[in-house]
């Protein structure tokens, strides 16, 4: 655990600073026995530097003999980002990955050409009741990086930096920021970070990613004068010098951006692009189902089953 002065700056905060560009509110859908709030995609933003699709999942809490069932999926022109804060997930893939997500971890999925993948709370974790809570994002690829092939990591919390200022907490979950780096390749210049904050605590913003956003996942911030409560999305204009502060319950935010992308996203279903060419071709290939020698596999070990394309 380390402490950062870049926590702390003397620098603008409340009514001395309207920086908002945007505020999103997330929408909330029932997925039968969990909410998931979804922030990204939206009707005034697409993307946040190269995060184009952020989803809260839970807290939601299942009977024993319950559980998540995501099944096999298809993805490509993307990287996945699951980061857990209650419960674990079982993630398989046609790479062969077999892993359980656990809370503090950042899992990468990167698709490139393509990838399938099943997301499911299954075996031991159905024998007693449970919870889940976590946060999957999706960074949209480069178009050099669109036909890559496709890979998997994982870096535990004790891999990720946590630091520490005047009431205030961070773990850095992906890219540079605050001085700090996470050991992990990104496709595109990007940061992620899970920020708590006690009441009345400032976090002044990186202020070297052209994108920024903050997520509040609870509680409650003030920014530029007005209050922002659970499931907004506050995104900034580049280049100013900012903070947000918590309200007097103190806050938990998530903190992201990076570089802008190289041209707007296609998205359909799964599926994230920069021409709808590539879509096609991938709705294509999915539909034949040609599971030994097309370009999709199911994932070994649940490869039972598979979501057809809408």
């Amino acid at each position: 655990m380390s402490w950062s002065p870049l926590l702390d700056p003397s620098i603008p905060i409340g009514d001395a600073v309207d920086a908002i560009e945007t505020v999103i509110v997330a929408r909330a859908r029932d997925l039968g026995g969990f909410e998931v709030r979804r922030a990204l995609p939206s009707a005034q933003r697409q993307m946040v530097g190269p995060f184009i699709f952020f989803d809260q999942f839970g807290p939601a809490e299942f009977l024993t003999g319950q559980g998540m069932d995501v099944r096999p999926h298809p993805h490509i022109g993307l990287s996945t980002v699951t980061y857990m804060i209650k419960g674990r997930i079982h993630h398989r893939d046609s790479l062969g990955t077999d892993a359980w997500i656990a809370p503090g971890e950042v899992n990468l999925m990167t698709a490139g050409l393509g990838i399938t993948h099943s997301e499911r709370t299954d075996g031991e974790a159905r024998r007693a009741p449970h919870s889940i809570y976590g946060l999957q994002t999706w960074m949209a690829l480069p178009k050099a990086q669109e036909d890559d092939p496709a890979s998997f990591h994982n870096r535990s919390g004790a891999a990720l930096p946590l630091l520490e200022g005047e009431g205030k907490q961070v773990r850095l979950i992906l890219g540079q920021a605050w001085g700090e780096r996470v050991d992990l390749a990104l496709p595109q210049e990007a940061f992620y970070a899970d920020a708590t904050l006690a009441p009345g605590a400032a976090l002044p913003l990186p202020d070297d990613h052209e994108d920024r956003g903050v997520y509040v996942l609870s509680g409650a911030v003030v920014q530029g004068g007005q209050e922002h409560g659970a499931g907004s999305m506050l995104i900034f204009r580049p280049g100013d010098r900012i903070s947000v502060r918590a309200l007097g319950q103190g806050a938990r935010i998530m903190v992201l951006g990076g570089a802008t992308m190289d041209g707007p996203r296609h998205i359909w279903w799964n599926f994230v692009a920069s021409s709808q060419e590539r879509i096609e071709a991938a709705k294509e290939a999915w539909r034949a189902g040609d599971w030994m020698h097309g370009r999709f596999q199911l994932p070994p070990g649940d490869a039972a089953e598979f979501t057809p394309a809408p």
